[in-house]
């Protein structure tokens, strides 16, 4: 069955939207080797829709991170208004967000991710010391919902038009936000120096800029390492690219939570831990080769 050339119409609206895309990917590409690597793992569907979520948190994050004007508030808003316009109509002017309105229109992204996540972004701008309550808000908007966006890929990258956004049961769902909540820890905890000397915030309870003593350290990696097995025991529940994918990425910031453990305190503060790249390529290629055999 023969069907019709795309009028020019069609093939301006599809330029636009490969363009848009492109976009995401530099963006994914200059921000993050070790998401970037997880994502590879992933069919085009889904590669594209991650490289589209995290373009979208990652602007949002460099507003109130790089920027930091005194118009960072107006600019995140600004940000927040696009994206909530092109959700509605499926088009925006900012490529990254039409990228991300595309995907989340398709996968079932709304308020529900949204409005916590930019709820945190702005907290950014206010907010320099964390107590207990405000740091679990804050983790949830900045890191819980990002993992839900996740999710909502995974499972609808396939979804055909009209079909049944499919959602995912409640222990699969507290995986996902226990997977964000331990990459953004472990990020926390790797920018723990430049966050405090730079942007004079501490998240961690209790945490003071610039202090950070042997047992703060032991109870901060106890409940990275809580969240992490916490997303790993929800691994069963995604596709198997996805579960590959997500894999070969908690692989990765696992070694980086190792390495934390073996850093003493003062060094924590002083630099900035890294995976090198054969080691990142040894463990994702170790971490899907167990994921396979698991699955097999």
């Amino acid at each position: 069955m023969q069907h019709a050339a795309p009028t020019a119409d069609e093939r301006a609206h599809r330029l636009y939207d490969a363009t848009a895309q492109r976009a995401s990917r530099a963006v994914l590409a200059g921000y993050s080797t070790s998401f970037g690597l997880g994502a590879r793992l992933l069919g085009e569907r889904a590669r594209k829709d991650i490289e589209a979520v995290y373009a979208l948190v990652r602007i949002a994050d460099e507003i109130v991170d790089t920027h930091r004007g005194p118009d960072a508030g107006e600019l995140l808003d600004e940000l927040e208004a696009q994206t909530a316009r092109a959700l509605v109509t499926g088009y925006s002017t900012n490529l990254v967000v039409h990228a991300f309105a595309r995907t989340a229109r398709r996968t079932g992204i709304g308020a529900r991710e949204l409005d916590p996540f930019f709820g945190s972004m702005r907290t950014d701008l206010t907010v320099h010391v964390h107590d207990r309550a405000s740091y679990e808000r804050y983790v949830h908007g900045s890191a819980e919902v990002v993992g839900l966006m996740c999710l909502a890929v995974f499972l609808n990258a396939d979804r055909r038009p009209g079909d049944p956004v499919r959602r995912a049961d409640a222990d699969t769902e507290a995986g996902a936000q226990a997977l964000g909540a331990a990459f953004q820890k472990i990020n926390f905890l790797r920018d723990l120096g430049d966050d405090s000397a730079e942007l004079g915030r501490s998240y961690f309870p209790g945490v003071e800029p610039g202090r950070l003593t042997q047992a703060q350290l032991d109870a901060i990696l106890d409940e990275i390492g809580a969240d992490v097995r916490r997303a790993r025991e929800s691994l069963p529940g995604l596709p198997r690219r996805a579960r590959c994918a997500v894999a070969a990425t908690l692989g990765l910031y696992e070694r980086l939570l190792d390495q934390l453990a073996h850093t003493p305190p003062a060094e924590v503060l002083g630099r900035r831990v890294r995976v090198t790249t054969p080691r990142k390529l040894a463990v994702v290629a170790q971490a899907v080769a167990t994921e396979l055999r698991g699955t097999a």
